[in-house]
């Protein structure tokens, strides 16, 4: 290990420079250039001195639909939004980014991090309404690598043979509240238990291993060659 990469990080050495940060979003519909954002909830992960992952505290605002937006009556049945009502609190898109992507680029750079990635269960779908809003404010101060993600519906599918978000959740021992889920604070929440707990797991398999790999990482380098 060289002495820049004796200097970052566990979580940055853990995951070759990129910060994992949860995120779950609710809208009005699945096309992220028509549909608003109505809920975004992010949630950075950190590492404890052992090595394991755990969740912050969440980021997370409700969000006003864009000029223009469409909103689609069956995505409002299902997560069961009143975009109009009184009591929402919403606020702008580039309010909204602003609130959550700026304390994420502070982690990126406390940690030693290059970039954050995004964490989600079925992560392209999220991701597609973070960059579709960050396109549409001009919003500069994007933390995200621009189409890398880490899933956890295929981790689930491997690990728990389960990919819907609750199914996969009660599977990994974590308790799931139905009547809570589909909002973006909840469904993050439980995506970040999850994710923890896999990636936890496969530590305690074996926790030297990834040190021993990321502080020799050349000679992975030398043999491909």
């Amino acid at each position: 290990m060289n002495a820049k990469e004796s200097n970052l990080s566990g979580i940055a050495q853990r995951f070759r420079g990129f910060l994992p940060v949860v995120v779950d979003v609710e809208t009005a519909g699945f096309d992220a250039q028509r549909h608003a954002l109505l809920e975004i909830a992010a949630i950075i992960i950190r590492m404890t001195p052992d090595g394991h992952l755990e969740p912050s505290a969440p980021l997370a605002c409700h969000v006003l639909p864009f000029v223009g937006a469409e909103i689609d009556p069956r995505a409002l049945a299902f997560n069961r939004i009143d975009p109009d009502h009184p009591f929402r609190d919403a606020i702008s898109e580039q309010d909204a980014l602003q609130r959550v992507l700026l304390p994420i680029r502070k982690a990126v750079k406390a940690t030693g991090c290059n970039r954050a990635i995004l964490v989600g269960h079925n992560a392209h779908f999220d991701l597609g309404f973070v960059k579709a809003a960050v396109e549409r404010t001009g919003f500069k101060e994007n933390p995200f690598h621009a189409f890398s993600v880490f899933d956890t519906v295929t981790l689930g599918g491997l690990v728990f043979g389960q990919t819907v978000l609750a199914r996969t959740a009660m599977a990994a021992g974590l308790y799931w509240q139905h009547s809570a889920a589909h909002s973006a604070v909840y469904d993050a929440e439980q995506t970040a238990r999850l994710f923890c707990t896999i990636v936890n797991r496969w530590h305690d398999l074996d926790p030297v291993h990834f040190w021993n790999a990321n502080a020799d990482e050349s000679r992975f380098t030398e043999n491909a060659e």
